[in-house]
C-alpha cells in the first residue's frame, strides 16, 4: 500500500508527485503509456506564473534551458506585452510537452518516485479507509493498488472522473482539429494560415525531417481516434494538397468542448488538470492549469496523509482551484471563437485590439493570460492575501536570498521583516521555515502595482500568501492553525 496514487504520468501528474514526495509522502504515478515518448509535441509550452512556481522549486532552469523564451500571451491576435510586470519571468516559455514531461520526469525520479508504465487504470474502490485502484497491464494480472487515496490526473476522458460519478458540465464542441507529427514529400509553407474554418499551420521539427501538423477540419470530426488519412483529407480542403504524408509518429485530434468538473473531490478521491477541466487551447492555459491545481494540492494532501491537518483541509482545493479554472475557461472560450478570419470576426478583434491599447485593459488581460493575477479568497485585508508572493531580493543575517529559494524544499515560511517584538511560527516551528529578513525596494504586484510594504507575511507552500501582519501577530496563531494544522501545544493540550 502507498499513501497516493496518481493516475496519469503527464505534467499535472508528475509535478502533483513531485510535490508529496517532497512533503515525504509515500507516492507512485500509474501511467497507462508504456513509453514517455508517445506524448509528442502536443502542448507548446507555459506562461509567467506557471514558470515562477516552476522557479518556487529550483527547477526553472531545467526549462529555461532548453526552450524558448517569448512573449506569446495574446487575445483576439493582440499581443499582450508582460514585459513590465513585476516578476523575474515576464514573459511565456515554448517548449513542447514531450520535452517538458522528460524534464519533469527527471525531477521525480530525483526525488524516488516511481512510475508504473503501461498500467490503464479501469475503474477504484474505496472505503473509509482507502482507495483499490484497478487497471490492466499489471504484472500479477488484475490484481488491485491499494492507496490512502488517489488523485485523477488522466485526461479529460478520465476513467476515473467517470467512476466516482463526478458531473461534468460544459459546452460542446463546435469545431475540431488535427494534430500530428509525420513526414512530407512537398515543401511546406511558413508560417500560420487563418481562413474561416480557423488556424492552420505546418512547422518543421528539429530533426527537419519530422513536420508538426495541426489542421482545423472543415466539418466537426468524430470521437474517434483519426487516421493518416483524415489528416490527409483535412490539409487538401485548405491547402489543396496533403504535402504527401506519411510514415506518422502520432496523429490525435483536439476540439474546443469546454467542460469542468462540478467538484474536484469524491471522498478519498480528486480530480487534476484536465481530468478536471477541459477547453481549447486558444491561450496556452492548459499545461499551465494543470501544474497550479498540482501545486495547490500537493502540500494539502500531504499534510492530511500524515495527519497534520484535518480532511477538511483537502475541501478548499475546490474552493480556490475551481473559480480559477473557471475563469480561465471562459478566456479560452472568448479566444476560440478569435481564431477564424470571418470578417465579422475580424471587426471583433479590431475592436479588441483599439480596447487592449489601453493600458490598463492590457494589464488586466494579462494578468489572467500570464495567471499571476490569481488571488484566493482568504478574506478581506492587505492586497496581498490569497497572492502569489513575489520574489523579492531579501537581505537576512546569513546573506542574500530569494524569496523563491525559501520555498524549494515546499515548506511554509513565515518571513519577519521588520515587526515590533518580531513574530516566529513558536509551536509551529517544526514545520514552518521562520526567517527575519529586510527588503528595501518597492512592493509591486502584478496588474495592481505597487501595495503598502507588510511588517511580516505567512507563505504557503504553493507561494501564496496566507496572512499579512501588520506590525503585531494578531490572526497569526489562527492562520497558521488552518494552514499548518494544530501547534505542537495544542496537539497536547
Amino acid at each position: 500500500m502507498v499513501d497516493v496514487i496518481v493516475a496519469g504520468g503527464g505534467p499535472t501528474g508528475m509535478m502533483l508527485a513531485g510535490e508529496l514526495a517532497l512533503a515525504g509522502v509515500d507516492v507512485a504515478i500509474v501511467e497507462r503509456r508504456a513509453t514517455p515518448e508517445l506524448v509528442g509535441s502536443r502542448a507548446g509550452g507555459f506562461h509567467a506564473r506557471t514558470i515562477e512556481i516552476l522557479d518556487q522549486r529550483g527547477i526553472a532552469d531545467r526549462f529555461l534551458a532548453e526552450g524558448q523564451i517569448v512573449q506569446a500571451a495574446s487575445f483576439a491576435r493582440t499581443p499582450l506585452d508582460l514585459s513590465d510586470f513585476p516578476t523575474r519571468h515576464p514573459y511565456s516559455l515554448g517548449l513542447f510537452q514531450n520535452r517538458i514531461e522528460r524534464i519533469l520526469a527527471g525531477w521525480v525520479e530525483d526525488l524516488g518516485v516511481p512510475i508504473l508504465r503501461g498500467r490503464d487504470v479501469t475503474g477504484f474502490a474505496q472505503d473509509d479507509d482507502g482507495v483499490d485502484v484497478l487497471f490492466t497491464g499489471s504484472p500479477t494480472g488484475a490484481d488491485p493498488l491499494r492507496a490512502g487515496y488517489l488523485v485523477a490526473a488522466d485526461g479529460g476522458r478520465s476513467v476515473i472522473r467517470k467512476a466516482a460519478g463526478i458531473e461534468f458540465p460544459g459546452w460542446g464542441a463546435t469545431r475540431s482539429n488535427l494534430i500530428a507529427e509525420v513526414e512530407v514529400t512537398e515543401e511546406t509553407p511558413v508560417g500560420p494560415r487563418v481562413d474561416e474554418t480557423g488556424i492552420h499551420g505546418l512547422h518543421r521539427m528539429e530533426d527537419g525531417r519530422t513536420v508538426r501538423v495541426v489542421v482545423t477540419e472543415q466539418q466537426l470530426g468524430p470521437a474517434t481516434e483519426p487516421t493518416l488519412a483524415d489528416l490527409g483529407a483535412a490539409l487538401t480542403a485548405v491547402f489543396g494538397t496533403d504535402f504527401g504524408v506519411h510514415s506518422p509518429t502520432w496523429i490525435s485530434r483536439f476540439t474546443d468542448a469546454t467542460r469542468q468538473a462540478a467538484t474536484y473531490r469524491r471522498g478519498r478521491v480528486l480530480l487534476a488538470g484536465d481530468a478536471a477541466h477541459i477547453h481549447s487551447p486558444a491561450g496556452g492555459q492548459g499545461i499551465g492549469l494543470g501544474i497550479q491545481d498540482a501545486v495547490n494540492l500537493g502540500w494539502k494532501l500531504a499534510q492530511v496523509v500524515k495527519g497534520i491537518s484535518p480532511d477538511s483541509l483537502l475541501d478548499t482545493y475546490h474552493a480556490e482551484r475551481h473559480p480559477v479554472a473557471a475563469r480561465a475557461l471562459k478566456h479560452s472560450m472568448a479566444q476560440s471563437v478569435t481564431q477564424r478570419a470571418d470578417p465579422r470576426i475580424g471587426a471583433l478583434s479590431d475592436v479588441v485590439a483599439d480596447l487592449l491599447s489601453i493600458d490598463e485593459a492590457r494589464k488586466r488581460l494579462a494578468g489572467l493570460a500570464s495567471g499571476l493575477d490569481v488571488r484566493y479568497d482568504l478574506g478581506e485585508g492587505h492586497p496581498l492575501l490569497g497572492r502569489r508572493m513575489p520574489d523579492l531580493d531579501l537581505v537576512t543575517a546569513e546573506g542574500p536570498v530569494r524569496v523563491f529559494t525559501l520555498l524549494h524544499d515546499a515548506r511554509p515560511v513565515l518571513l519577519d521583516l521588520g515587526t515590533p517584538g518580531g513574530v516566529d511560527a513558536g509551536p509551529w516551528g517544526d514545520r514552518v521555515t521562520s526567517i527575519k529578513a529586510s527588503f528595501d525596494g518597492p512592493w509591486e504586484l502584478p496588474v495592481i502595482g505597487a501595495v503598502a510594504a507588510p511588517a511580516a507575511v505567512l507563505i504557503r507552500p504553493d507561494g501564496h500568501v496566507a496572512w499579512v501582519g501588520d506590525g503585531t501577530p494578531s490572526g497569526l496563531e489562527d492562520a497558521l492553525t488552518l494552514w499548518s494544522g494544530a501547534g505542537q501545544a495544542q496537539a497536547g493540550a
